[in-house]
């Protein structure tokens, strides 16, 4: 992993720009608004994908692996934090002085002082950034926009509008969302994460202060979540507007019902409005309440805001349906923190009618997983009717003695409702075998544990339950 240096100088110009690890959807998107600037792109990750190939068609030029030469007449390079030092790209590029610049600095470069929104949060800034978006295309504004997943109606993760609005998801896991001159910052909520570069929960919520109180309009945050509210109470920002099913929320959301398509009001200053969304879960309800919050503070009304975030249909990765075979709905969902995992399953349990739930995990890092074991144990347990737990995704972490899977699923109380299975293959066929007409089985993890969904769609057309 590589910590960002943002003491680092942003070049006034980039002509012709080099992406290390140009497939992650943060990267991508960013890569594609380099080339809606007239920018040559070229870019290389370690695996081929969609992204890959969807930045070419759009005139990338695109690599599968790492290599030095693959930097061609590049000006600038920008890479995630996801990379090693000792990648061959990294390393040539410093060696020859070209500027080497982290992704939240090439965003902050393409933002280029407009009015910016910047949602932040443990939990929820996707769908909250999709939510902010469609909305305001919706009520016939054109931001542009940085989102970390792709926005399932637009079927992309960035764009470049033609109005002064920017709106973009912030990143707090390695601090770099205090870089952005943010005139309305939302959060969503505030979970101590990402201690590996924080340190402490302390250093977390001073962070998120900082980031609030900087803003420059205006702070939009939750009145339920008890991190928030920590923060919130730190706070010394002038223009402060509340959200959530508290009495005490500016902008309250009440009367939710789960059961279908999610329904809800939503009072502020004594007028409420009415609103039914296209995504499940009660915690959309919540999310919803953020973005017609921010849709206020930016001059709309709350009746035509609540109407426009009613058209929000969904990102990528969030409970996305992947098929249907005898029966058994497959879903994914990129839920990497307990938090996110219970939002996703009692999502699915208000769809789900008499059918089960049945819980695919695929750990995220190494220290995550050490930190968290019990905790996901434990919202599994409860939520899932059973759970198939696969070894941990390391993503930019090395190994670490002793953190499998396993720690999840030996920390489940009932040990007949869990199943771990480092091999793939071996969980795709576990996972057919019990699963049942009307069943749900949903995939969980921010790694690459969607690629099993092809396994275990096979793997329920050619098994019978039971077997």
């Amino acid at each position: 992993m590589i910590r960002p240096d943002l003491s680092l100088p942003i070049p006034e110009t980039i002509e012709a720009a080099h992406f290390i690890g140009i497939g992650g959807s943060g990267m991508s998107g960013l890569a594609r608004m380099f080339l809606e600037r007239g920018i040559r792109v070229s870019g290389s990750d370690r695996a081929d994908s969609q992204a890959l190939r969807d930045l070419a068609a759009l005139g990338a030029r695109v690599h599968v692996g790492h290599d030095a030469a693959n930097l061609g007449d590049a000006d600038t390079v920008i890479h995630t934090g996801a990379i090693w030092p000792e990648n061959p790209e990294f390393v040539t590029a410093k060696e020859r002085g070209m500027p080497v610049i982290h992704r939240s600095q090439a965003l902050y470069w393409l933002i280029g002082g407009r009015r910016l929104v910047s949602v932040a949060g443990a939990h929820g800034k996707t769908t909250s950034t999709g939510m902010i978006v469609t909305a305001l295309q919706s009520l016939r504004a054109d931001p542009s926009f940085v989102s970390g997943g792709v926005i399932a109606q637009l079927g992309v993760s960035s764009g470049t509008g033609a109005d002064e609005l920017f709106v973009i998801e912030a990143d707090e896991s390695d601090g770099t969302f205090l870089l952005y001159d943010t005139s309305i910052a939302l959060i969503t909520n505030v979970d101590p994460d990402h201690l590996d570069h924080w340190g402490s929960d302390e250093a977390f919520y001073a962070g998120f202060a900082t980031f609030a109180n900087e803003a420059r309009e205006a702070v939009v945050i939750s009145a339920d979540d008890p991190g928030a509210l920590r923060v919130a109470s730190s706070l010394t920002h002038p223009n402060v507007l509340t959200f959530g099913t508290s009495d005490a929320a500016d902008v309250r959301v009440g009367d939710i019902r789960t059961e279908g398509p999610v329904s809800f009001t939503l009072t502020y200053r004594g007028e409420t409005a009415a609103g039914r969304l296209l995504v499940p879960g009660e915690h959309n309800a919540v999310n919803a309440a953020g973005a017609v919050a921010v849709l206020l503070t930016l001059g709309f009304a709350l009746e035509p805001a609540v109407r426009a975030v009613e058209g929000f249909s969904g990102t990528v990765r969030r409970f996305e349906l992947h098929g249907v075979e005898r029966g058994v709905s497959v879903f994914d969902d990129y839920a990497h923190h307990p938090t996110e995992v219970a939002a996703a399953l009692s999502a699915a349990r208000t769809v789900v009618g008499a059918g089960r739930i049945i819980a695919v995990h695929q750990p995220h890092t190494y220290s995550r997983t050490q930190h968290m074991f019990r905790e996901f144990a434990e919202v599994l347990e409860q939520q899932a009717d059973h759970t198939i737990v696969l070894d941990v995704y390391g993503a930019r972490e090395d190994p670490v003695p002793g953190v499998t899977g396993e720690l999840v699923s030996g920390a489940f109380h009932d040990a007949s409702h869990v199943h771990y299975v480092a091999d793939w293959q071996a969980a795709a066929d576990y996972t057919a075998s019990v699963a049942r007409d009307g069943d749900f089985v949903v995939t969980l993890g921010c790694g690459d544990v969607y690629r099993i969904i092809p396994q275990v769609l096979d793997a329920l057309a050619r098994t019978a339950p039971g077997e």
